[in-house]
């Protein structure tokens, strides 16, 4: 999904709650409903010269954009992009109707933490049927594995969030504080920041699970490995969670974070006033700041993301998705065709020019994006910073197939040591074993470490 100035990554860094999607495996078959549809760039190239309709369900509002100029070029074709709830409320009417058989679109956006879950169930055609492997070398490393699951392709990659540090410089420069480039400073940078002003804090943080596992990655944890779609690993306290946790407990349990909830009225306050000064964030964040936070134009920048070691450029995506096929639809080529334009083709520069962060290596390398100087960023060329966070995200990382549902539980866990202070190892433990009930309640076989 492409980041946009105003609504885009609410849905990854908001933990979603009280999602339970009923991913019994036996349920999830969802391949007796859809045609089997394959074909080449002359199949596809064929099937637009018929008269049809898909559906797309999305919720970017570039999507409506892209969709037009599509059906300009293709006057044979019909989209209807329906809007059928941001994230995880699509999510339960998507699996619902895959549980049913029918009434799934031919297309759907899903981000990356959730798309093995259609994926391992068989819900989503494997792209490689129309080719669309070659497309491979197109996008950033980190993307394209994302939509790499097993041995198939079950999306094309839309939009990306590689990490940075965005800093209100306005706030250093008043403090005499210095950008950290390392977690260590990064810590001693909150504590002189809050001594000089106990109204004043590096960031916030309530607990959220994109945040956390997006912190785990860039430290180079790997906490979850699936092998035949059902053999699931966990282990949240491998070295890099626990190198995660330990150098949060640090802010946690010295009152360096402000508890203040992500998206909330006081948010975008703090954002303003500068009682928050940092944001450790997606790339997907300017066009937020931008609208959410006017009153701060000029103030703000964007450095690299601190690492654990000085010298060091690991870096981790946060948020962002892809658009997927149905099995259940019945013009799979027409599909095709639509999600090869917006995500590869002509539709990858209408995203970016409603503000998103793409996914395509082109485009990230253009001269044009790269020297783009933003005024609410002072001047700043911040896409070459994004760029390079999106060439160190360190590689590897994985979700579990049933990911909706365990974020969704993170504020019952984790969430419960950020609200008593107490240790994020021993929230990490409970999210894990709760997760590995419910996923071997689902019929997979979850081994914790």
């Amino acid at each position: 999904m492409k980041a946009t100035p105003s609504t885009l990554r609410r849905t990854a860094a908001v933990v979603a709650t009280g999602l339970a999607l009923s991913l019994t495996l036996a349920a999830c078959s969802g391949g007796g409903a859809g045609s089997a549809e394959t074909g080449n760039a002359d199949d596809i190239a064929a099937a637009l010269k018929e008269k049809s309709t898909i559906t797309v369900w999305a919720w970017a509002p570039a999507v409506e954009d892209i969709a037009t100029a599509f059906e300009k070029e293709n006057p044979n074709v019909t989209v209807k992009v329906v809007n059928a709830g941001t994230g995880n409320d699509q999510y339960i009417k998507l699996q619902n109707a895959i549980k049913a058989g029918s009434g799934a679109p031919d297309v759907a956006q899903i981000e990356y933490y959730a798309l093995p879950q259609f994926a391992l169930s068989d819900s989503l055609a494997d792209l490689t049927d129309f080719g669309f492997d070659e497309y491979a070398s197109e996008y950033t490393d980190s993307t394209w594995g994302s939509v790499n699951i097993g041995d198939g392709i079950y999306a094309l990659p839309q939009d990306s969030g590689p990490m940075a540090m965005f800093y209100n410089k306005a706030v250093f420069d008043q403090y005499g504080l210095t950008v950290p480039t390392t977690w260590d400073e990064y810590i001693a940078t909150a504590e002189k920041l809050h001594t000089a002003n106990p109204d004043a804090y590096i960031t916030n943080d309530t607990g959220d699970a994109g945040f956390a596992t997006s912190m785990i990655w860039q430290a180079g944890g790997q906490p979850y490995t699936t092998k035949d779609s059902t053999d699931v690993t966990i282990n949240l306290q491998d070295e890099g969670s626990k190198k995660f946790a330990d150098t949060w407990n640090q802010l946690l349990d010295n009152d360096l974070l402000a508890a203040t909830p992500s998206w909330s009225d006081e948010w975008y306050k703090g954002l303003g006033d500068g009682t928050i000064a940092t944001l450790n964030i997606g790339a997907w964040m300017p066009g937020n700041l931008e609208s959410g936070v006017p009153e701060a134009a000029g103030d703000w920048r964007v450095a690299p993301l601190p690492t654990y070691t000085a010298g060091d450029t690991a870096s981790a995506e946060n948020g962002g998705g892809g658009d997927a096929i149905l099995k259940q639809s019945k013009n799979k080529l027409v599909a095709a065709a639509f999600l090869q334009y917006m995500n590869e083709g002509e539709g990858t520069q209408i995203s970016i020019d409603a503000g998103g962060f793409p996914s395509t290596v082109a485009d990230l390398n253009s001269d044009e994006f790269l020297g783009y100087e933003s005024d609410y960023f002072g001047g700043q060329k911040i896409n070459e910073v994004l760029v390079q966070s999106a060439e160190d995200v360190v590689p590897g990382w994985s979700y579990l197939p049933f990911q909706v549902y365990s974020n969704s539980i993170f504020s019952d866990t984790v969430g419960q040591s950020y609200a008593d202070k107490g240790d994020i190892n021993e929230g990490l433990t409970a999210w894990q074993k709760a997760t590995a009930s419910y996923g071997n309640e689902q019929g997979f076989t979850v081994t914790e470490k």
